[in-house]
């Protein structure tokens, strides 16, 4: 499957092809494709992240809902909900985290389940005034203690 989107680039617009985004859990149960690009990637470092994936911080990424399916083991899919309407969705069979749900559907989804290049890279480290403390960040991007100013999640 193939992406064609425009952009605005120096008031010229560009077209270019995005092969579609194909991703899943760790025992191949559950499998899915984004026929649109990733968008706002970051790295979270709150302490519920860090215990879910077992990891000094995940990252996860946007999509656009239309361009979201799921290819197959939708029924494998389970959810932690955290508060109401929200948590973390995973493999019942090999416990991957696969992504961010809100109101029954996925919003957001770990990069570490796309197989290859997600053509996105994390904009920024968020929650990082609870970040792990044997974990040191050492890269330029831009830190916040909690949800960057303007972002809702």
């Amino acid at each position: 499957m193939l992406y064609t989107g425009a952009r605005e680039l120096n008031h010229w617009t560009t077209t270019e092809a995005v092969m579609a985004i194909r991703g899943g859990c760790l025992c191949g149960a559950i499998q899915y494709e984004v026929d649109g690009p990733l968008f706002d990637a970051d790295n979270c470092h709150c302490s519920m992240c860090r215990r879910f994936h077992g990891a000094a911080f995940s990252t996860y990424a946007k999509f656009n809902a239309k361009d979201f399916r799921w290819l197959h083991g939708e029924t494998d899919l389970r959810v932690y909900e955290s508060s109401p309407g929200r948590g973390w969705a995973f493999c019942r069979r090999c416990g991957s985290s696969l992504g961010l749900p809100s109101d029954g559907k996925l919003i957001e989804i770990t990069l570490g389940t796309v197989e290859g290049d997600p053509n996105v890279r994390p904009a920024e480290h968020i929650f990082v005034g609870s970040k792990a403390p044997w974990h040191e960040i050492l890269d330029s991007l831009p830190q916040y203690d909690g949800r960057p100013p303007g972002k809702n999640g």
